[in-house]
């Protein structure tokens, strides 16, 4: 047994890296390179379209990864957003688990982005016809009345890590959503995690090692797509060239996301605005959320596996077999799974989620109520800032998410 799960990780590695993870990082790179051009000027101008924030913010949170959606929450606190924009932006985002369908399964992509779409936008309307959001923005502001001390605190506060990563000095610093001193800021930046001393091995690591990552990548990449058109990797003149280089990949992967510190959630506040201040910066957090993402596809690929093989005693192929009638019979509670799964914040258990989909293992209903729910990222800023508008947007959220899988699932049963 031991031998066929040593055997199950290296297929896992292999097919994760070769058929996801070079592909994310293609494409999250692209989507890297374009925020950087924009430089966030569709975030600068969203205060001035009140009408039309809530599809603006759907835009937004429409950009795979987590970058669009992080930038609005800051926003909805200093009141230049609605709370209805906030709801919007976070319904649409599907954070990083959007990269591994779109490098998968793209027409299935771009229909739970249309559907999420226009969902969000109606919801989002709708919640900015209750009093929801000024109730919310009266509370928060009366909190940090309370916490006015906290401002005098700033001016003891190192400023340096910025300037260090990005060689902007901080009085050129343009912050989106806040400024500085604000409790926004504090929030935001000085009261982040992750943060790597630079004169560790960790930093190093990420920021001198992700040239070579992307080398890995490249070359992954050209071995991704020949494996697209059924060229069998193994056989080339290099014996075992695919499993060879998908192992390496993938443990370059895990070990660049453990260097990061990722785990859980792979971008923050600071991050997004230093990829848009900086393309080296662009290149080193897309390298390291291109790991994060690749060793939860990992991660998702074994767990399948192994749960195949132990289903079925040893055997995968009767494993698959009672998969199948599981998923004939309990469909309707992968769609509440799929919400449920989705309140979590951070993109780690979205990935798995929807790999698990790509595997064929739940249906799409349950897909688009797990990208309805979820909030990738996005949602710690606003869990930094304001708690109480937190649990409100994943409370909001939740129940357009279920409903609408419900009504996906009825549809799948009906017409399919």
């Amino acid at each position: 047994m031991l031998k066929e799960i040593l055997g199950l990780v290296a297929v896992s590695a292999e097919n994760a890296f070769l058929q996801v993870t070079v592909f994310v990082g293609a494409v999250l790179l692209l989507f890297g390179y374009i925020d950087y051009i924009l430089s966030g000027r569709l975030v600068q101008r969203i205060g001035a379209a009140k009408k039309l924030q809530p599809v603006i913010g759907a835009i937004l949170g429409l950009t795979p990864g987590c970058g669009g959606a992080i930038f609005v929450m800051p926003l909805f606190p200093r009141g230049i957003v609605s709370f209805g924009t906030v709801i919007a932006t976070l319904l649409v985002t599907m954070g990083d688990s959007a990269f591994v369908l779109i490098s998968v399964m793209p027409k299935q992509w771009i229909l739970v982005s249309i559907i999420s779409f226009f969902v969000a936008i109606g919801v989002g309307y709708l919640v900015d016809l209750t009093p929801i959001g000024d109730r919310l923005l009266e509370k928060y502001q009366e909190t940090q009345q309370k916490k006015a001390k906290a401002r005098r605190a700033h001016e003891e506060i190192d400023h340096g890590i910025f300037e260090s990563q990005t060689g902007i000095s901080h009085d050129d610093w343009a912050h989106i959503g806040h400024d500085e001193g604000d409790d926004i800021d504090l929030a935001l930046h000085h009261g982040s995690k992750g943060h790597q001393a630079v004169n560790t091995f960790a930093y190093k690591a990420t920021h001198r090692g992700h040239v070579i990552y992307w080398v890995i990548i490249s070359l992954g990449l050209v071995l991704g797509i020949m494996d697209l058109f059924q060229v069998d990797l193994n056989t080339l003149i290099i014996p075992n060239l695919g499993l060879i280089f998908g192992v390496v990949g993938t443990a370059v992967s895990v070990g660049l996301m453990i260097l990061g510190k990722k785990f859980i959630a792979d971008d923050n506040h600071e991050e997004a605005e230093m990829k848009l201040a900086s393309l080296k910066e662009t290149f080193i957090h897309n390298a390291q959320e291109t790991a994060f993402v690749g060793t939860w596809v990992f991660v998702a690929y074994f767990v399948y596996e192994l749960f195949v093989l132990l289903l079925g005693s040893g055997s995968y192929l009767a494993g698959e077999i009672a998969i199948t009638n599981f998923l004939s019979q309990t469909g309707l509670m992968a769609v509440i799974i799929g919400t449920l799964v989705g309140v979590i914040p951070g993109c780690g258990p979205q990935i798995i989620f929807v790999t698990l989909f790509t595997r064929g293992l739940v249906p799409f209903s349950a897909l688009l109520a797990n990208a309805l729910s979820q909030d990738g990222d996005a949602l710690f800023p606003l869990i930094a800032i304001d708690k109480r508008s937190a649990v409100w947007a994943t409370i909001v959220n939740t129940i357009p998410a279920l409903l609408v899988g419900l009504l996906a699932y009825w549809i799948e049963m009906s017409f399919f």
